[in-house]
């Protein structure tokens, strides 16, 4: 089971790597979603904001629902990852 969990967190890093870039002279190096200048952080301000994924790429028709999915992704992982190593 370990072994799933090994390639399904390598999978989702490509995922995450091919959505999310950073770049020293794109808003200051901060992550944006690829293509845009779209930081990363919005989409977790819309969502605590209490906005729906809808609004969110509304708001931003650059991002894709992929790209999207790709953050939310990584960043479940990485929740899941912090809590099982406390």
């Amino acid at each position: 089971m370990a072994l799933k969990t090994e390639n399904d967190a390598e999978a989702a890093a490509r995922r995450f790597s091919q959505s999310v870039e950073k770049d020293p002279g794109r808003l200051g190096g901060e992550p944006v979603f690829r293509g845009t200048r779209v930081p990363v952080k919005s989409l977790f301000d819309h969502l605590g904001a209490g906005d729906s994924l809808e609004i969110f790429l509304d708001d931003f028709p650059g991002v894709t629902r992929e790209q999207v999915q790709a953050v939310v992704e990584m960043a479940g992982l990485h929740l899941l990852e912090k809590v099982q190593n406390r």
